[in-house]
């Protein structure tokens, strides 16, 4: 089953979609990742959809990628005696620890590490920003502020803090005891929330140690100015545009968006692009023309995968918004104008390896001649994506010598994963890859296709074969 483009689709899976007809549907449609949100729904819930994908993937004998996402640290104010309160724009408003009901004038914010961050001028963001606060004094258990916006509070709204690196770990309590059930189910993908600093992505990479890619969610400023050393450490990146648009002015977050796909396509990493794609199509079957723009807009500068998050996950219309995703995509892809400045956008120049010549070459034959398909043979899938980073005038077709390897590259541009049995020579692979071409609907006889891979076989990293076949 060929999807024809290259940038993937992410699904969310949720109440909207959790039946066999619904996600089977889903993915007919052109999903390519489920991704399973661990900030909802228990395990017994993401063990039934999880265990309904691998049916599927096994009906349709196609590789799917499932990504488990943890919550992160939720940072929540307390609560109200009244439930709710009006904070006026001006007036003076305390946070302390001290527990209880919180008033007019001050309220529980339970989280001593906070505390620890705060200096006079930082900005405090309460419920998605509607209501902004600035420190004018603080201490280890309390701080006193000024109400810069001011509106309705109510119990255990969210807090977000501008400016301040927080002294917490990425993964809560509740965040191990979810990454340990994910890598026992089987997921292809860990996203980690919350990131703020290369550390964070150490740490969940030594618990992780292979099992899993690590996708780093890239939703605090402070993330942002480390973004290199992020992108190194991680295996993806998702550009989680809700979080990082409550603390960054919305006219940033656009510029903001385009440097990270581009550092990622530098470093050879899948990146993806998420939050509020189609919000509109929770409650109404199609998108506004501005959603549309949006989506097309990630593909133009090279993401790799754009995510739908409530729209499949809980909205009214899952099925019709990964239908408008992919008509998006592929009108988008087919626009006589996206491939070339998409494709030398942000490409990094070779580096003066073997692995990097060999996909350079590649790729200067695909521009050069009628090329129906990259095959690539994979291990570990660098070959793959390296195939992937320097975006080809054609599809890659990706065979990985393992079931995780095949599900874990649905996720980056334009490669189509099998999984194929142990090949040992490269002549066998040369027939295997003329074979698998044709099989996929990927060329035909006469066709011309390019084969990269590593010699000696079966050793991941030894990108060194370049051959030009006809099929």
């Amino acid at each position: 089953m060929r999807r024809h483009r290259n940038a993937k689709i992410i699904a969310t899976l949720g109440p909207a979609s959790s039946s066999p007809e619904i996600v089977r549907s889903l993915f007919d449609a052109g999903a390519d990742v489920f991704r399973l949100n661990f900030s909802h729904g228990t395990h017994e819930d993401h063990k039934k959809r999880y265990d309904l994908i691998r049916s599927i993937e096994k009906d349709v004998g196609r590789p799917i990628g499932v990504l488990v996402d943890l919550q992160g640290p939720k940072l929540r104010l307390g609560t109200f005696g009244a439930g709710r309160v009006i904070l006026t724009t001006g007036a003076k408003f305390g946070l302390d620890l001290a527990g209880g009901p919180g008033d007019r004038e001050r309220v529980s914010l339970p989280h001593p590490e906070i505390f620890q961050a705060l200096a006079p001028g930082v900005q405090l963001l309460l419920d998605d920003g509607k209501v902004r606060l600035e420190v004018e004094s603080c201490s280890s258990d309390q701080a006193m502020t000024r109400v810069l916006v001011g509106g309705v509070l109510s119990d255990r709204k969210g807090v977000s803090v501008v400016g301040a690196v927080l002294p917490l770990s990425a993964l809560t309590p509740k965040d191990r005891i979810d990454l340990a059930y994910g890598l026992e189910l089987g997921a292809d993908w860990i996203a980690l929330s919350f990131v703020q600093r290369p550390e964070d992505v150490e740490e969940i990479r030594a618990i992780v140690a292979g099992r899993a890619g690590v996708m780093s969610k890239l939703e605090k400023p402070s993330a942002v100015e480390h973004l290199d050393a992020i992108v190194a450490l991680s295996d993806a990146v998702m550009v989680a545009r809700g979080d990082l648009g409550v603390e960054m002015a919305p006219e940033q977050v656009p510029p903001v968006q385009r440097q990270i796909v581009r550092a990622c396509r530098h470093a050879g990493k899948p990146s993806i692009v998420a939050t509020q794609m189609l919000e509109s199509m929770i409650e109404v079957p199609t998108p506004t023309r501005a959603e549309a723009s949006d989506v097309a807009s990630a593909i133009y500068h090279g993401a790799d995968a754009v995510m739908l998050s409530a729209e499949s996950a809980s909205g009214k219309f899952p099925l019709e918004a990964v239908t408008m995703m992919d008509r998006i995509i592929r009108a988008a892809e087919n626009d006589r104008g996206y491939y070339r400045p998409m494709s030398d956008a942000a490409r990094p120049a070779p580096a003066a390896t073997i692995p990097d010549a060999i996909c350079a070459s590649m790729r200067l034959a695909t521009d050069l001649m009628p090329i129906a398909a990259v095959v690539t043979y994979t291990m570990s899938g660098s070959s793959s994506l390296r195939a992937s980073r320097e975006r080809p005038a054609t599809s890659i077709l990706s065979m990985a010598a393992s079931a995780g390897t095949a599900r874990r590259l649905t996720l980056a541009w334009g490669i189509h994963s099998i999984e194929v049995p142990a090949i040992s020579t490269v002549d066998e692979m040369s027939t295997f890859a003329c074979e698998t071409a044709l099989k996929e609907g990927f060329a035909r006889k006469g066709d011309t296709i390019v084969v990269a891979a590593g010699t000696p076989v079966g050793v991941a990293g030894t990108t060194n074969v370049l051959k030009i076949l006809s099929v």
